[in-house]
């Protein structure tokens, strides 16, 4: 019974982590936790762990450091929880050390815990439990002996090596497998739904302090590279450089370094195609759309963006994943063609990485002015860091000049008047690139806590949807007055035909809810894969027939399509996605391994195909996914080893 009496607190640590990583599951994952084995066996040490901590001082200190490490776990689980509301992640730790402009949005945030208030409720009760244990004396917060806190620490090294042991006996198959999960992935919401949010945590921790594990890395990738090596047809041009791969990574010592090598030598170029260079010569503008999605629109409230979607290249198959860092991972894949690392800001990370092929290195070097803009902070996501690290030759945002020109104190600002403000710095030269990330479609999408959907709201007040589904019209309608004003500039200084539009969202609307979005939508769109179909524009007036895209793709592919298309010459094989207008095989990457080919799609959490004509067997989807994992991973090294710049001198 004395036994008993002393593990009482440390009973109860265990059963709070547990109980907390079984609710978080159930209302954020929508399910008990499938690998409850897994998380019980791992928030047993950690229980253990916070008993010793509060066993070590006097009495009352020991009472005091108790309820600090309760209301932490509590606040914990419920910041978790409200994170993945709105972004559908976890919180790296990353995001949480560099993350204070998230704070900007904190109508967000209290509109989302009062919605969820029954669950914010049930992450605080161990807490409002804990106090009535307290209250009838049923915990010993004595300070405990020496040998007492040794045995504890052997049960809790026992325990928890038990514990990664229990990964290896219980693996599963596949490259989603629960040791490769454990060891290699940095997808923290796959962590989480295998092992719970504080393992994901703990590995988060781990993986930023030692940056990756470059050895279970290069495992992943040897399993590409025993794959036979598709031949390049000697008839056949590819968008590809004069690099000898083989004999790069002969040569290489470091054996991280060498398997890119290897890895790159063994992609599938893009061909070059009908298409190649049909704007070569032409001025390029790009937009990345804050939350812009084809739900928005519309010949009758967004004309312009109608327009322009339905005359130039019409992409019917066009996909934008959602990534944890949200406008952040979405804008670095539409210029850079990779995927982002998770559990950091990928796009803060590459300010001092040479990126040959960021729109402005390549379009400087042919003698194109560069201008980058955005409406919202110059320093959020380092943007003011990045963009000159993209090789613009200017970025002007709020903080580094716009406010100067337009009125920036409100919320969101508007793409409009930037527009407006803007063009003036680049359209009279002989050749521009100019680059546009957007904020009005940002959320929140109601009246009094959004100046846009104020501004537009007569326009839409009428409409038979919900009020949430007309601000977010009402936000894509100063969207498309933006691109409007931008190209009666254009045809104004007699632009217009030499210059190409392209624009793409950096994610899907996710300040709505599914049942919003289909309220817009033509058809029923499912919250896995197609809430994240989005449009992609790419413009130019002299196309007299729209041209129709069934293929799939992704933002992955928007900057090797636009390269082809101003016939560049570029080594394809470098970047991550592919010319949609090629030959290659279609693929959609999202951030916890799922796909999308033309063949069906893939959900790496439940392990679901959905086959688009007929099912295909598992060597496919095997083959598959270790494609996606390749890409994953690789991406993450080119990033952390400035992988371009170490093949300078050969591009």
């Amino acid at each position: 019974m004395q036994i008993l009496n002393k593990a009482k607190k440390s009973i109860f640590f265990i059963l709070m982590i547990i109980y907390e990583e079984i609710i978080f599951s159930i209302f954020a994952f929508k399910q008990f936790p499938q690998t409850i084995i897994f998380i019980v066996l791992f928030s047993i040490p950690i229980g253990i762990l916070l008993d010793i901590l509060t066993s070590c001082l006097k009495e009352k200190v020991n009472k005091i450091i108790s309820y600090i490490i309760i209301v932490f776990f509590c606040i914990l689980f419920c910041a978790h929880f409200v994170y993945n509301q709105i972004y559908q992640s976890l919180i790296s730790i990353y995001s949480f050390l560099n993350g204070k402009q998230v704070f900007q949005f904190y109508e967000t945030i209290i509109e989302v815990i009062k919605s969820n208030f029954f669950v914010i409720a049930l992450f605080i009760l161990p807490l409002i439990l804990f106090i009535v244990l307290h209250k009838f004396r049923k915990m010993d917060f004595r300070k405990t002996s020496l040998k007492e806190k040794i045995i504890k620490l052997i049960i809790f090294i026992l325990i928890q090596v038990s514990a990664v042991l229990s990964i290896n006996i219980w693996n599963g198959e596949g490259i989603y497998q629960n040791k490769n999960i454990y060891y290699n992935s940095n997808s923290l919401l796959m962590t989480a739904r295998k092992f719970g949010v504080c393992t994901s945590m703990r590995l988060d921790i781990k993986r930023l302090m030692f940056k990756g594990n470059d050895k279970e890395t290069i495992e992943v990738i040897s399993k590409i590279l025993e794959q036979p090596k598709k031949e390049l047809d000697e008839m056949t041009e590819y968008n590809i450089l004069e690099i000898d791969f083989d004999t790069l990574a002969e040569n290489e010592r470091n054996s991280t370094i060498k398997t890119i090598h290897k890895y790159i030598g063994t992609q599938i170029p893009s061909e070059r195609n009908e298409y190649t260079g049909i704007f070569e010569g032409k001025n390029l503008i790009v937009i990345v759309a804050e939350s812009f999605s084809n739900i928005g629109i519309r010949e009758d409230f967004t004309p312009t963006l109608y327009k322009l979607y339905n005359e130039g290249f019409d992409f019917e198959n066009f996909y934008t994943p959602l990534y944890p860092v949200s406008t952040g991972d979405g804008e670095y894949m539409a210029d850079t063609s990779l995927v982002p690392k998770e559990g950091i800001w990928s796009i803060a990370e590459i300010r001092n990485n040479y990126m040959p092929y960021s729109y402005a290195n390549v379009f400087k070097k042919m003698g194109y002015s560069t201008n980058a803009y955005h409406d919202h902070s110059s320093t959020y996501y380092e943007r003011d860091k990045y963009m000159p690290a993209m090789g613009y030759d200017s970025f002007l945002a709020v903080g580094n000049g716009l406010e100067q020109r337009m009125d920036c104190n409100q919320w969101p600002n508007s793409d409009l008047e930037m527009i407006k403000v803007t063009t003036d710095d680049y359209i009279d030269n002989d050749k521009f690139l100019a680059y546009y990330m957007t904020v009005s479609g940002h959320l929140n999408y109601y009246r009094g806590g959004n100046a846009i959907v104020d501004k537009n709201w007569d326009i839409v007040k009428d409409l038979p949807y919900t009020d949430e589904a007309k601000g977010y019209l009402a936000t894509q309608i100063e969207l498309d007055r933006a691109v409007e004003q931008l190209i009666n500039s254009l045809d104004e200084k007699g632009k217009l035909e030499d210059t190409v539009i392209v624009i793409t969202g950096d994610h899907y609307p996710y300040g709505l809810e599914m049942s919003h979005i289909n309220e817009l939508s033509a058809y029923e769109r499912d919250d896995t894969f197609e809430k994240c179909n989005m449009p992609l524009i790419i413009w130019n007036s002299t196309i007299k027939t729209p041209i129709k895209v069934e293929k799939v793709g992704s933002i992955l592919d928007v900057l090797p399509t636009v390269l082809n298309l101003f016939g560049v010459e570029y080594d394809s094989r470098l970047l991550m996605g592919r010319d949609i207008l090629s030959n290659s095989e279609p693929l959609v990457v999202f951030s916890d391994g799922s796909f999308i080919t033309d063949k069906g799609k893939y959900n790496a959490i439940t392990g679901e195909f959905i086959p688009t004509d007929e099912d295909v067997d598992k060597d496919y989807i095997e083959r598959i996914s270790i494609i996606v994992e390749g890409k994953t991973q690789v991406s993450r090294l080119i990033l952390e080893k400035n992988y371009y710049n170490l093949i300078r001198e050969y591009l």
